[in-house]
C-alpha cells in the first residue's frame, strides 16, 4: 500500500481554536438568517470574512534544512537534521 502525500508543501492553520470558533460563528449567521439568500455568493455579506483566520504556510524541504543550518534557536532545541526533515514531512508533506 502506498502512502498518500500532498501535492504542494502547505500547512494550514485549521487546528487552532480561534479558527474553528470563527467558522462556526459564520455558519450560524448564515443558517439563522431568516430572509432568502438571493445569490449563491450573497451569504458572504452576512458575516465578515476578515474575522475568519485562515493561514497557509509554505516551506520547501530545502528551506527547512537551510533554516536548521542558520538558526541557532532550532539547534538549542537539540534537533538533528533528520528530526527537522521528519517534522517538515509531518506538517508539510504527509496528509
Amino acid at each position: 500500500m502506498s502512502n498518500s502525500v500532498k501535492k504542494s508543501p502547505v500547512w494550514t492553520d485549521h487546528h487552532t481554536p480561534g479558527t474553528r470558533w470563527s467558522k462556526r460563528q459564520a455558519s450560524k449567521a448564515v443558517r439563522r438568517f431568516t430572509s432568502d439568500v438571493q445569490n449563491g455568493k450573497w451569504y458572504r455579506k452576512l458575516f465578515c470574512s476578515w474575522n475568519i483566520c485562515d493561514y497557509r504556510f509554505y516551506k520547501t524541504k530545502q528551506q527547512a534544512i537551510h533554516e536548521w543550518k542558520t538558526s541557532r534557536w532550532i539547534r538549542d532545541r537539540l534537533l538533528t537534521q533528520a528530526e527537522v526533515i521528519k517534522d517538515w514531512e509531518k506538517f508539510y508533506r504527509r496528509k
